[in-house]
């Protein structure tokens, strides 16, 4: 109940956000979910030996996003800086032996999260951006949903029992087609928008591509959660965190969308280059 009653109080306001949001707020807001699920992922890599500079971390993270508000044609030397920031700040902070660890977690933070919803306001700026957006927040949750309750209930093979015990093949098959479900689904009540001569959702080209573009990013969305499962199960613990109640931390509720949200921004930069 804690976790249904939680999706209901987010999911109409990350939709309201996706939908009606400004630029500069989006990305402020990503902003805040990236520093809050980083925080989570540094505390996992201290659990498991490291010690991150936690506040330096988070505060390039806002110095990324800034600059993708203002200049995102900077963003590759402005990653290797921060990178560079990082490995001198950890030379002088850390004994010898954990430099190198602590800088690999470090700057494996800006990247795995960072840098991976940096594409979130990158993709609301493209032309029909919120449209490609809700297309993408659907595919994840609706795949997220029919894994949990058809794979909870009736799955016996598991996926990958090692990183994820609770996992099951029959829920991650039952997930690409909730996926595919529910997207077929957004394509056609944006038919029925556009015949009423409202253009709220706009989806050009074939059927096809955009019921396989939701299984590329349904597979990216279980490869998510499946990784940031290994991390949790490597340093010991169930949860990132307990921010979200029914859900754990921020880090668990967007762990599929770090993998998911990079695909469809690539998908997108390969279609405007062809």
């Amino acid at each position: 109940m804690a976790r249904i009653l939680t999706a209901l109080v987010l999911i109409p306001l990350v939709l309201l956000l996706l939908l009606k949001g400004p630029f500069w707020l989006i990305t402020a807001a990503t902003a805040a979910i990236a520093m809050l699920a980083c925080w989570e992922f540094l505390a996992l890599a201290d659990a498991s030996g490291a010690r991150t500079p936690r506040v330096l971390v988070l505060i390039l993270i806002g110095v990324l996003f800034f600059f993708i508000f203002r200049r995102s044609d900077v963003l590759a030397p402005l990653l290797s800086a921060a990178a560079l920031i990082i490995f001198v700040a950890v030379s002088f902070r850390s004994p010898l032996n954990r430099v190198l660890l602590d800088t690999a977690a470090s700057v494996f933070s800006l990247l795995y999260i960072g840098l991976s919803l940096t594409t979130v306001p990158l993709i609301s700026q493209q032309e029909d951006g919120p449209a490609l957006l809700i297309f993408l927040f659907f595919a994840v949750w609706s795949g997220d949903i029919a894994a949990l309750y058809i794979g909870r209930r009736w799955g016996r093979r598991k996926l990958a029992p090692d990183i994820s015990p609770n996992k099951t093949w029959l829920g991650s098959i039952a997930s690409v087609i909730g996926s595919v479900g529910v997207c077929a689904l957004l394509l056609l009540f944006a038919g029925l928008l556009q015949r009423y001569g409202i253009e709220l959702l706009l989806y050009p080209g074939a059927l096809l591509h955009w019921l396989g573009l939701a299984v590329l990013l349904n597979v990216a969305a279980q490869l998510g959660d499946l990784v940031e499962s290994a991390v949790k199960r490597g340093a010991g613990v169930k949860d990132s965190g307990t921010l979200l109640p029914g859900h754990g931390g921020v880090l668990d509720r967007i762990d599929a969308l770090l993998l998911a949200a990079p695909v469809l921004w690539y998908v997108q930069l390969l279609q405007s280059s062809f």
